[in-house]
């Protein structure tokens, strides 16, 4: 297996392109978070998309990552770039407001660390928001091994078998439940102020026509529903409330 290969594996696929998938998130957010003159720290932020889009709000957004090339490339456009992982920040204590998580905890070495950093980098009162792979939803998407050998598709259903099951195709992915995500808050002084779901942006189904985006809305309309629970993603926000 290439070098490549194998990092991309690992570290998973990064959105290249910001499209209606990515608003939906940003919206979302911040229906609970206040981005205006904050300072963000994106954790795991690949190529800075988010970083980007998040300084039209702050001028001061901070990014880190463990990919060195993906830091050197976009460090050509954009400021406050590290590289290092999630769970050894590179920051003093209290310096963030808000600490952005999106698809990364599922990909660290130790999820429970990198919570605990966030943490201690977080300002009393400010938010950390997590976006991680929901367990109930039907695919893995990550891609999947058979023996030694990956496949870069999605595999229904096997994230309903029991872990030593599922771990056995997609060990180099977590999934979560809610519950999950929460106990690595354990012992930490936060308080919940969000938790539910999102369904996936579906923009390559909504590209292909009216019946792609009559299907995408669908999808959507169900984060109004109980239903919800099936999304792709959970979506948590909590707040620390200690020194």
């Amino acid at each position: 297996m290439a070098i490549a290969e194998a990092k991309a594996i690992r570290l998973g696929h990064p959105s290249y392109v910001w499209r209606r998938g990515q608003d939906r998130r940003l919206a979302q957010i911040r229906q609970y978070v206040s981005l205006e003159g904050a300072r963000i720290l994106d954790v795991g932020c690949g190529l800075g998309m988010y970083v980007a889009r998040l300084r039209q709000f702050s001028d001061e957004v901070y990014g880190v990552d463990i990919d060195e090339e993906k830091i050197a490339q976009a460090s050509q456009t954009l400021p406050n770039l590290y590289v290092s992982p999630a769970e050894k920040l590179p920051f003093p204590d209290s310096s963030f407001d808000v600490i952005l998580l999106n698809e990364v905890i599922e990909h660290v070495n130790d999820d429970r660390m990198a919570i605990q950093e966030a943490y201690r980098c977080l300002t009393p009162g400010g938010h950390i928001v997590i976006y991680a792979p929901n367990r109930l939803y039907p695919f893995e998407t990550h891609g999947f091994f058979i023996g030694k050998r990956y496949f870069f598709r999605l595999l229904p259903f096997i994230n309903y078998f029991p872990a030593r099951i599922r771990d056995v195709f997609c060990p180099h992915a977590r999934v979560y439940t809610a519950r999950r995500i929460l106990k690595l808050f354990d012992g930490l002084d936060v308080a919940i102020v969000a938790k539910t779901h999102i369904f996936p942006g579906l923009d390559n189904w909504a590209s292909r026509g009216w019946l792609g985006r009559l299907f995408r809305d669908t999808m959507h309309a169900l984060e109004e529903s109980p239903l919800r629970c099936f999304g792709i993603s959970h979506f948590i926000v909590v707040r620390k409330v200690g020194c």
